[in-house]
């Protein structure tokens, strides 16, 4: 008995395992949704710490939909909307 609570209270360090969850691309599911460069707030979801584009694996967003992601990101870095580099890069440099 004891040996049975001590193999239940062990800790696994073995691999993770993933839990596939159905990724619905939320601009295909909500058409109200519109992907455009000058709302930053919802850009900076789709972007990593270091300032790049998040793919469409991790994201979930259908091709199309990542193209469209892609240009407005982009389009916003070029105003300044967005940073080039990520926000833990900035603090570094001044």
């Amino acid at each position: 008995m004891s040996e049975e609570n001590h193999n239940e209270n062990e800790q696994s360090y073995g691999p993770r395992r993933f839990v596939a969850r159905p990724k619905i691309c939320q601009f295909c599911a909500d058409k109200n949704i519109a992907i455009d460069y000058k709302q930053a707030d919802m850009l900076r979801r789709f972007v990593t710490e270091d300032g790049k584009i998040r793919p469409r694996r991790q994201t979930g967003t259908c091709a199309r939909h990542q193209r469209e992601l892609a240009v407005a990101i982009k389009r916003a870095r070029q105003i300044a909307l967005l940073p080039f580099t990520g926000e833990r890069w900035s603090d570094a440099v001044r």
